[in-house]
């Protein structure tokens, strides 16, 4: 029997092992695509304990932030809310984490908390409701004293060299401004440009939201949906000059119905007086905007980033208490093929497709993704149109295996950029080590099957590639 998770974990033979420890286990980290916090890299914030680290929880503005995936499993496990996004003591809360965490067998997330023990806090026993007051005591200590486990600290001993952040139009960047300046930091920390309430017509907060846009750029108000484009590559242009290196659209999913601009304001005049707008009209909104925002980040250089099929919010109930964005999304169906080879296609037409990656959330979308991706490639870096890392329910052993599987199948692997953490946590880095030793193990198991030449120069050059090197070239840092 294996011992559990040791330092060969999941590198079922020796070239695996070869490849993961000699190569990919100690290159630099890109997270090109995350949620963490500027301000908290900037403050070189301290946790106190794990499950502030861990779970987060309401926050003075009202809204949640912590990570998704370990309420889902305490929810799995029965606990009430109170000690899941609830007022309930810290270490209450922690307890009840590390019970469901027992029942998590074949969950990513018992890999996830004991890889971050031992990356972070060098813990090496197994997290169970036996120690867990010793590892609740062991980790507030060192997350309370030790220097390496500020925000800065973590980001440092997991060798992060580059950060994209997640960041809305009407942010000022003033966090990303300050860390620009600040010469004592050692990794590079850019926005991403999320223009996703500008573009979601249909959904609550649009009206309010666009007078926001309005005041973001100097503005009283954006009179029509023109201005509103005009807003959103002002600033574009604004996030381009504070070193924003991609976008990110998160679209239920992918709409194409090219209309005149007259039928597209038609559309946005109706949602600023409050009226009912068709989702025909809608799409012809969205589809104008997504065009034009496109162009501009081609112009610019800035990468796209295409996240869909999540159907949000299905539990109505619990988005009446806690809001969006609490754990509640689930995995949609979207037949939207046609409609994003269009998309793309419409600003290929005129070379303004820009540096794109698809990433959806259904898994079925693999092959197409997969297949798309190589009608739109392009000479200005290897891999241009990528399909994007196995994302959000993906996030496991299997999903990984599959994704990276298919992209082999067909197209380039050893082009592509890799892993991000998608997080809302800083020691979610860990998940780059679980990444690096599946991919590894994948390509390890090809070699040692007589499926791919025992070339140590090529393969070192894959491993590192999309370990790291690859993501360096395509996000240009």
């Amino acid at each position: 029997m294996k011992a559990f998770m040791d330092k060969d974990f999941i590198l079922d033979t020796p070239t695996a092992q070869h490849l993961f420890h000699d190569y990919a286990e100690h290159m630099p980290l890109c997270d090109y695509h995350c949620h963490i916090s500027p301000r908290e890299i900037y403050e070189d914030r301290r946790f106190n304990n794990l499950t502030e680290v861990w779970l987060g929880g309401k926050q003075p503005d009202g809204s949640y932030f912590g990570d998704h995936y370990k309420w889902r499993v305490m929810r799995s496990n029965g606990v009430s809310e109170d000690y899941i996004t609830g007022n309930q003591p810290d270490y209450e809360r922690y307890l009840k984490f590390v019970d469901a965490l027992q029942m998590a067998i074949g969950n990513p997330m018992v890999h996830w908390c004991n890889l971050e023990l031992r990356q972070f806090f060098g813990y090496d026993k197994p997290l169970t409701p036996e120690n867990a007051k010793e590892c609740w005591d062991f980790c507030a200590d060192k997350l309370q004293h030790d220097p390496n486990l500020t925000v800065r600290g973590i980001i440092r001993k997991a060798n992060v060299a580059f950060i994209g952040t997640t960041d809305d139009p009407i942010d000022s960047l003033e966090w990303h401004k300050k860390l620009a300046e600040d010469k004592t930091l050692d990794v590079k920390v850019c926005p991403s440009f999320r223009p996703d309430k500008a573009i979601n017509i249909l959904k609550p907060g649009f009206v309010e939201y666009i007078g926001k846009l309005a005041a973001s750029v100097g503005k009283e108000k954006l009179a029509t949906a023109q201005d509103v484009i005009d807003a959103l590559i002002e600033r574009i242009e604004f996030f381009h000059e504070m070193g924003c290196r991609a976008s990110d659209h998160g679209l239920d999913y992918i709409p194409f119905r090219p209309a005149t601009m007259d039928e597209v304001n038609a559309a946005f005049q109706k949602a600023m007086a409050g009226e009912c707008v068709s989702i025909e009209e809608a799409e012809k909104y969205q589809t104008a905007v997504l065009l034009a925002v496109g162009r501009a980040y081609a112009r610019l250089g800035i990468a796209m980033q295409i996240h869909y099929s999540a159907y949000r919010n299905p539990n109505s109930r619990m988005l009446k208490a806690l809001g969006p964005d609490t754990g509640y999304d689930v995995i949609g169906q979207n037949n939207c093929a046609a409609t994003l080879a269009s998309f793309m296609d419409a600003l290929e037409q005129t070379n303004e497709l820009p540096r794109t990656i698809l990433y959806s959330l259904n898994p079925i979308d693999n092959a197409l993704l997969g297949t798309l991706i190589g009608a739109f490639q392009g000479d200005i870096v290897p891999g241009k149109i990528q399909h994007g890392s196995a994302w959000w329910f993906n996030d496991t052993k299997n999903g990984m295996e599959d994704q990276m599987r298919t992209l082999a199948s067909l197209g380039l692997l050893g082009n592509f950029v890799g892993m991000l953490t998608d997080s809302r946590s800083f020691l979610s880095y860990a998940r780059h080590d679980y990444f690096r030793r599946i991919f590894c193990n994948l390509v390890g198991n090809w070699v040692e099957n007589g499926e791919f030449p025992n070339n140590e120069e090529t393969l070192k050059k894959i491993v590192e590639g999309v370990s790291f090197n690859n993501a360096k070239r395509y996000f240009r840092f």
